[in-house]
This record gives C-alpha cells, sequence and structure tokens, in this order.
C-alpha cells in the first residue's frame, strides 16, 4: 500500500442493520404501469393489509427517475431512505433498517440476488419495467419473513400478466434523458393476445450513464482534511509530487470517477387467464455493470508491487418465475395461491482489467397461499414458504466461504372487522440451515415471530396499535465472513457463535383521510435482543482494519409524519399542499455506542398544481445533520435540496402520453445520506435537468 493508502484505511462502517401514508384510497388506474401511483402498501395480500397503513407517490415518479435505483426511488417517502452506494447500487432503508432486516422482494418473493449480502451489490429489480412498488410495515409482513423488522419492499412487474388486454396489441414505452450523468435511458413492453385465456408479454430495458456530476468538493469535509494533512505531511518530507498529488484528490470537483452504470434487461412470459383461475411463466435476464467509487488511499498489492486500480462490478441473473392462482368456491378457502422463482446469479468484481472476485449464486424460493374467504368479518391468510440458496466466492479476496442455506416458514395472518373495531393476528415459525462446509460449520436455528395490531374508526380518523415479537437468524455473512472485503475496506471477520436476533416492536398511529385533507403519524420502537452489529478490533489485517460480527443489546424509536391538504380549486385546476418527516433514534444498550449509519430528521415540504392537462409541483427536502454517530463513523452535514417537476399530457388525462420535465437540486448543494458507505467520497447528484416520456395505447 502507498503512504497515502496507509493514511486513510480507516474504512466506511460495515454494520447491516435495518407506513405511513396519507391516504388509504384506492389508487386510480391508468394503462402506463396499472395504476395512477405507486401504491406503498400490501396489495400483494389484496385486503388483509388494514392496519399496515398506505403511502403513495405518483407514477410519473417513475418516469422522472428513469436512473435511479430501487432505493432511490422509495427515498422521499416517510421513514425510507437509500444506502446509495454508488449510482449503481443503491438498497432501501427503512426506519434505519438495512441489509437483511428490509426483504426486498419480486412478486411476493425474494430477488435471489446477493444485494443483502453488502451494500456494493445492485438489486436486481428493473425500475424501467416495474408496474408499482409497495412497502409493508405492520402484522402482515410476517407473511413475508419474521426477519424483514425493518419492514418488507415488494416490486410488482407485468412478466406474468394478470389481465387480457382489449387491444390486440398493448404497448407501454418509458424513456428518459438526465444531465447530471449524460445518461440516457428506455423501456418498453407488450402485451399480445392469443386467444381470450392466454396472453403473452415481452419486455426490454436499456441503460447508460457517464460518471455522475456532483454539486461541489466530492469528498467530505473531515476526508478532505484528512488528505490536505497528509499533503503537508509530504510536502514537510520533501515529497513534492505526492504532496501536489494530494492537494489535487482534496480539491476534486464535478464528476465522481468511476461511478458510470450500464446495464440492460430482456424479458418474457406467457400466462393462461380464466373465470376459475390463472396459471404463468416468465423468463427474465438482468445485466449490470458499474464502478465503485474508490475511497481516497486505497490501494491493493499486486505482484509485490502497489497501485491503485478502479473497482467495477459486472452482474447478471438469468430467472425463471412461476405464478398461479385457483378460485375455491364459497367455502372456508376463497382461492390457492401458488408462487415460486428460480435464479442463477452470478457477479464479477475487477479490480482494473483483473479478476478479483467471482459470485456464483443459485437459489429457489417457493410459497403456496391459502386465502379465506369473508365471514362476517372475519378474513385471513395461511402458507408455507421454502427458500434455498448455493453461494460461491470464488477469489483471494473472498470474504464470504461457500456456503448452502435453506429456510422453511409455516405463517398465517387473521383479520377480524366487529363495527367500527379492526384487529390482526399474525403468526409465524421458521426454521433455517446455514452450512460452510470448507470451515466444517454448520448452524440451525428455530424461530416464531407473532404480531397483533387494533384499530379503531372515529368517523374519518383512525387510531390504533400494533406489537410484535419477531426473530431473525444470523444471516451467512454474519457467520461466515473471514476476509477481505473491497467494497467497505475492511478485513470482515463473522462470529460462528452467533445467536438468533430477537425484538419486540411496538407502533402507535392516528390517520386522518378526507377527499381535502388526510394525514398520517406514526410512533414506533424496537427492543432488541442478541441485536447483530459490526465492530472494529483493533487489529490489522492484510492491512486493513479487523471488523467482527458481536451481539448486544439494541434500542431503537422514531416518529414519521406524512399529510396533505387542498387548499384551492378553482374549476379543474386543485392546488395542495403536502409535507413528509421522519426521525430515527437507534443506539446500542452497555455503553456500545450508536447503531451506525442511521438517517437523521428530515422534512420534506411540497406544493403542487394538478389539472386534466399540466401538473406542477416544487419541493424542498431539509436533512438535518446527523452527529449521532457510531465509533469510527464519521458525520455527516446537512442539506436543503429544492427540486422542480412539470407533468403535461398533451391530450388530456384521457390520453395515455405524458412528458414529463424536472429540475433537481436546483441549487446545485452537495448531499450527502448518513445512511450511505460512501457518504464521504460518494455524494449524491448535482444539479440534475431531466426529460422523461412515456406512452400507452
Amino acid at each position: 500500500m502507498t503512504a497515502l493508502s496507509v493514511a486513510l484505511s480507516v474504512p466506511a462502517y460495515a454494520q447491516q442493520t435495518g407506513s405511513t401514508g396519507a391516504s388509504e384510497a384506492a389508487p386510480q388506474t391508468d394503462d402506463f404501469h396499472g395504476s395512477e401511483e405507486i401504491v406503498v402498501t400490501a396489495p400483494y395480500v389484496e385486503r388483509l393489509d388494514i392496519l399496515s397503513g398506505t403511502s403513495a407517490v405518483t407514477g410519473d415518479l417513475l418516469a422522472e427517475k428513469t436512473r435511479a435505483q430501487l432505493g432511490d426511488i422509495l427515498s422521499s417517502l416517510p421513514g425510507v431512505s437509500a444506502t446509495s452506494f454508488s449510482p449503481g447500487a443503491s438498497r432501501p432503508v427503512l426506519r434505519g433498517y438495512q441489509g437483511n432486516r428490509v426483504a426486498v422482494l419480486t412478486d411476493g418473493i425474494g430477488n435471489i440476488d446477493a444485494s443483502n449480502t453488502s451494500a456494493d451489490h445492485a438489486v436486481t429489480i428493473d425500475t424501467l419495467t416495474v408496474e408499482r412498488i409497495e412497502v409493508l410495515r405492520g402484522p402482515a409482513v410476517l407473511l413475508f419473513g419474521g426477519q424483514a423488522v425493518g419492514g418488507a419492499v415488494n416490486a410488482l412487474d407485468k412478466r406474468i400478466p394478470r389481465s387480457i388486454p382489449d387491444e390486440a396489441v398493448h404497448v407501454d414505452a418509458l424513456a428518459g434523458y438526465g444531465s447530471a450523468a449524460r445518461d440516457w435511458s428506455g423501456g418498453a413492453s407488450v402485451d399480445v393476445p392469443l386467444t381470450d385465456r392466454v396472453v403473452v408479454h415481452a419486455d426490454g430495458s436499456y441503460r447508460n450513464s457517464d460518471d455522475l456530476r456532483t454539486g461541489g468538493n466530492i469528498l467530505s469535509p473531515s476526508l478532505r482534511a484528512e488528505v490536505l494533512d497528509f499533503a503537508a505531511e509530504e510536502a514537510s518530507e520533501g515529497n513534492l509530487d505526492e504532496a501536489a498529488e494530494a492537494r489535487a484528490l482534496a480539491d476534486q470537483r464535478g464528476r465522481i470517477p468511476n461511478s458510470a452504470v450500464k446495464s440492460w434487461t430482456a424479458a418474457g412470459g406467457i400466462a393462461f387467464i380464466d373465470d376459475g383461475g390463472n396459471m404463468g411463466l416468465s423468463y427474465s435476464i438482468y445485466d449490470t455493470n458499474y464502478g465503485i467509487p474508490a475511497r481516497p488511499g486505497t490501494a491493493h498489492a499486486h505482484d509485490g508491487g502497489a497501485e491503485e486500480v478502479p473497482v467495477t462490478i459486472g452482474m447478471r441473473q438469468y430467472r425463471f418465475d412461476f405464478r398461479g392462482e385457483l378460485d375455491l368456491g364459497d367455502g372456508l378457502f376463497e382461492k390457492l395461491r401458488l408462487r415460486a422463482g428460480y435464479a442463477n446469479y452470478s457477479h464479477t468484481e475487477f479490480e482494473g482489467d483483473e479478476i478479483g472476485t467471482i459470485f456464483n449464486s443459485k437459489g429457489i424460493e417457493a410459497r403456496a397461499e391459502l386465502i379465506q374467504n369473508d365471514r362476517g368479518g372475519w378474513r385471513g391468510a395461511s402458507g408455507v414458504q421454502y427458500q434455498s440458496r448455493k453461494l460461491d466466492a470464488i477469489g483471494a479476496e473472498a470474504f464470504v466461504p461457500p456456503n448452502k442455506s435453506r429456510q422453511f416458514g409455516l405463517f398465517t395472518l387473521q383479520e377480524f372487522t366487529v363495527g367500527n373495531l379492526d384487529a390482526e393476528v399474525a403468526l409465524r415459525f421458521d426454521t433455517a440451515e446455514l452450512r460452510a462446509d470448507t470451515l466444517g460449520i454448520s448452524r440451525s436455528f428455530n424461530n416464531v415471530s407473532s404480531a397483533f395490531g387494533v384499530g379503531y374508526h372515529i368517523g374519518d380518523l383512525k387510531i390504533g396499535a400494533n406489537l410484535s415479537r419477531t426473530g431473525r437468524a444470523p444471516a451467512v455473512e454474519e457467520l461466515f465472513s473471514n476476509g477481505p472485503h473491497i467494497a467497505t475496506q475492511a478485513f470482515e471477520v463473522g462470529n460462528p457463535l452467533l445467536k438468533s436476533e430477537r425484538a419486540w416492536n411496538g407502533e402507535l398511529y392516528g390517520r386522518y383521510d378526507t377527499p381535502d385533507t388526510a394525514f398520517n403519524l406514526t410512533l414506533y420502537t424496537n427492543r432488541f435482543d442478541n441485536f447483530i452489529y459490526e465492530a472494529e478490533t483493533g487489529a490489522i489485517e492484510a492491512d486493513l482494519p479487523v471488523f467482527q460480527y458481536f451481539q448486544n443489546d439494541a434500542k431503537v424509536w422514531g416518529v414519521e409524519f406524512q399529510g396533505s391538504q387542498n387548499v384551492a380549486r378553482f374549476g379543474d385546476v386543485d392546488l395542495k399542499v403536502d409535507a413528509v418527516a421522519d426521525y430515527t433514534r437507534a443506539k446500542i444498550s452497555a455503553g456500545a455506542g450508536n447503531i451506525p449509519r442511521i438517517p437523521p430528521l428530515r422534512v420534506l415540504g411540497g406544493v403542487e398544481m394538478n389539472s386534466a392537462r399540466l401538473d406542477l409541483r416544487g419541493e424542498v427536502e431539509w436533512s438535518d445533520a446527523q452527529t449521532k454517530t457510531a465509533p469510527f463513523e464519521t458525520a455527516t452535514d446537512g442539506f436543503t435540496l429544492v427540486n422542480a417537476t412539470a407533468t403535461w399530457r398533451p391530450f388530456g388525462s384521457d390520453r395515455n402520453i405524458a412528458l414529463i420535465a424536472s429540475a433537481n437540486n436546483i441549487f446545485d448543494v452537495v448531499a450527502r445520506r448518513s445512511a450511505s458507505f460512501t457518504k464521504d467520497f460518494v455524494p449524491l447528484s448535482g444539479r440534475d435537468f431531466r426529460l422523461s416520456a412515456r406512452i400507452s395505447f
């Protein structure tokens, strides 16, 4: 390693931690993505979400953010942030939780990728062809797993069609351009009915972006000060070339080196749809190549020398999916639902032109659910879920050994409505086996999770509470990691003796919903036994600080608010104001400090005008500084972003053509997300002008 590498080799803190909208109204439909809004709730379980709450963002956000990864699209919702590791990898953060504490799903089952094992791994969800995105909290989250204490994000696409189009050929298309990364993107889907019961589907997308331009200094003030101190030290020792190089690095502005992204997807599906049920299959390919911006001073030794080389990731996933539904009549059960997926996933971490590490993963996930008929206000769903994955990491810097994991779950969610009172009860049992045969280690875990919720209607106001007890088995990387990890710049060491992580989770909420006024206020708390986290040991291995997984008790609490108010109406023109606010506080017990990478207090306010042909919106997002940090974690400065969007429908709301122009971060400020591993050297986008178009026919 170079002298600068040694001086700046403190890694990003690598611990993986893991509703709130204002309206519960059903979304309006259109032909673009199946709904006028991306519904952030649980349509997957249909009626089975009475206490989970709903949040929504307009469907135009999909067109406006054609460059965005999944986490960035959802980051404006209350309680939601993003890992923002790089423009090519950004995963949702729910209530401060990320990684294995947030389940990211495709149509109700897992992505079967490696995005939960490390923040530098992209989520294999194509946001250009997705139909809608859901965020689920409350008792209903146990349908998807007891580990998701932060919640679940569910993306639904149209690759297995759900209905027969009225047209002979139905086309949806979306395209966009953004100035900050000079990115071009586009996606399209085609549905063709072969008969009155059979429909075929095809879709594809492509995006290509250059290095992302930021609004000021690329390095954070603290990291810039480190580099300048190093430059002064080199100059005092007469190393003038090294000093000049360091000063140039500290003063670097504009585009973030090695942050370009190129990706494409292709998919096809077929479905049989009948009054008695439906069944379908799909096949898809997700391919992406993206850069991993390097922390200044990071270097890897090659053949005894030292050189700084760019790290890039080439990723591809081949995936098969099946979905079926059978109507069972008017007895106890209304429907039988079947869902399964198989994926062959591979990604290669390149160091320059050399292969550093190859991750190969093959996995399958399947679930079956029996949906109950409504019986005098009693309804529910019960089912089974199975997951199996084999992961091989190959290379000198493979930080996890080859491993296999199997999980099996049984679950039920029951709901009751009596007058103005709603109640939910959920129960789930999970058993998990995780093996690393090369280490001769096999661990088994059994966890029972339960939840209870109650809500009471007082006119247009609903108040309620949710209480749950959840259990999460340790993840593979938490148990078996043992090696250098390029992305986090740490030598990561797992703990094969970890126990299951358990938590008490409580939530109080109030929701008010009328045609002109809506708000949602939620208070939540989590109390953990055996909370799993990663901390520095003080040892050095392979020129990297050693970080090891430990367990301790932990406490988390927070508040979320979302509200909107229609303030005026002029003919067909509506004027409204809205606001979002959230705050999370997270501490490890026994004086071990704060949980790392927690989002700070955030407030977002907007003014919006809506009409049949033209929508205008202006918004301001203020994020406080985050100074409540973990050991070895740097503070994050606050920021204020100002954004504006105009959506024009030239043929009115009855024709499915929309043109969208937006200006994001208008004042070109430097902004960093505290939930990001790379915040000190990968700020958010600078001023970005975007043009998008979507059409459906």
